[in-house]
């Protein structure tokens, strides 16, 4: 019996090693596949994060509606009533903001690019002009200029003649692509809307089978283990990812009221760049200030140095100030693993992974550190990091 116990462990431990090098050298397909698998269920995707999002707007409309039906009509019609004008309530007040910020912020944006495409043109007799006054008394600078400019003008009647053609063919491609994938998220998007109605009157029932279905798997004790760990990741997920969109949406908003004050161009692009990238944690401030610098920096020089003094403050309000004041310490991880989960799941999920690596990481720290300390426990050991300092 006992070398049946070994044969059976070496053979886990065979299988588990084939299926690590397996996972690890057909990462790349199977992130392919799964990729796959979600564009299938991308409506039902965006129906979840939707309600998800939205919960805590419809949870404040019901508790406020449901005791004024239920005293009109029964205890069954007034609770369902409720959830009907809460779930339309919300969607309502959904569809008033995003519409609001389009009519808002588009005009602002399509002008800001139109400034940008006519300022090319000046740009780009500044440059010249700079260019003749450097060369006009150095015939040395003409030589080596000239011979880079006879370099540079056959390399571009190569490219035109064997490549310009291929490069508009794929330029077209693109857009089509471009075109077929936002006209996709949009049919995504408003079959998502239903979803969330769906989500959004059914989640007690949903959170109750839930429960169910985990008292039939795990044991009484167990399966409150489980259920509380699942509380851990809602607060987690949700504490941090709808604080991040109102900090960086709060963000925005003062970067446009400040830059406008400011006489700052294009501070409406400026503001939505910075409040969109402001989402991700860490790198988030200088993704959005680069672009946006060298951009200020096309117009005035000096303007752009007043934009990064500006932002620098910003981002010390936001980190020290608002930011604590709206997350707190949602994940309770180190600045060295917020900046190491931000670098490895936006690695693998790129600009998505970056947002959500953060409450994942946090979720994957806490599970690790719990089972750590029950291994601990069970040995009378301290749980206590501090008391380990010293041994050698």
């Amino acid at each position: 019996m006992n070398y049946f116990w070994k044969g059976l462990m070496l053979f886990g431990a065979i299988s588990a090693s084939i299926l690590f090098f397996f996972f690890l050298f057909k990462l790349k397909d199977i992130l392919n596949g799964f990729e796959t698998v979600l564009n299938v269920l991308a409506p039902i995707s965006y129906g979840l994060i939707l309600a998800y999002i939205l919960t805590p707007i419809y949870n404040k409309f019901e508790k406020r509606i449901e005791p004024f039906f239920i005293k009109s009509f029964s205890i069954s019609k007034g609770k369902a009533l409720a959830k009907a004008v809460s779930t339309f309530i919300t969607l309502l007040l959904m569809i008033a903001v995003l519409a609001s910020f389009f009519w808002l912020v588009f005009p602002q944006l399509y002008k800001s690019i139109l400034g940008i495409i006519d300022l090319i043109p000046n740009s780009i007799n500044k440059v010249s002009v700079w260019v003749d006054d450097l060369f006009k008394n150095n015939p040395q600078a003409i030589q080596t200029f000239s011979a880079y400019y006879e370099e540079a003008t056959k390399y571009l009647e190569q490219w035109l003649d064997t490549s310009f053609v291929s490069n508009i063919q794929s330029f077209v491609s693109n857009v089509s692509i471009g075109v077929f994938k936002v006209l996709s998220f949009l049919k995504n998007f408003l079959i998502g809307m239903i979803v969330a109605v769906y989500v959004l009157n059914c989640k007690t029932k949903f959170a109750t089978q839930a429960k169910k279905l985990i008292y039939s798997i795990f044991n009484q004790k167990l399966g409150s283990a489980v259920i509380n760990e699942i509380r851990f990741v809602h607060q987690v997920f949700g504490g941090f990812i709808i604080g991040k969109l109102i900090d960086s949406f709060i963000i925005g908003i003062i970067c446009y009221v400040c830059l406008a004050l400011m006489n700052m161009p294009y501070s409406m692009l400026i503001s939505v760049i910075i409040g969109v990238t402001n989402i991700i944690p860490f790198f988030g401030p200088f993704i959005g200030a680069i672009p946006s610098f060298f951009l200020l920096l096309l117009v005035s020089p000096m303007q752009s140095l007043y934009f990064l003094i500006f932002i620098f403050i910003l981002q010390q309000f936001d980190g020290n100030i608002l930011g604590p004041k709206i997350l707190g310490d949602s994940t309770g991880l180190s600045s060295f693993w917020v900046l190491f989960s931000i670098l490895f799941f936006g690695g693998l999920m790129g600009f998505f992974g970056m947002i959500i690596g953060v409450p994942f990481f946090a979720v994957a720290y806490h599970l690790i550190s719990q089972a750590i300390n029950n291994a601990l426990k069970k040995k009378n050991l301290s749980t206590e990091t501090e008391d380990y300092k010293n041994i050698p």
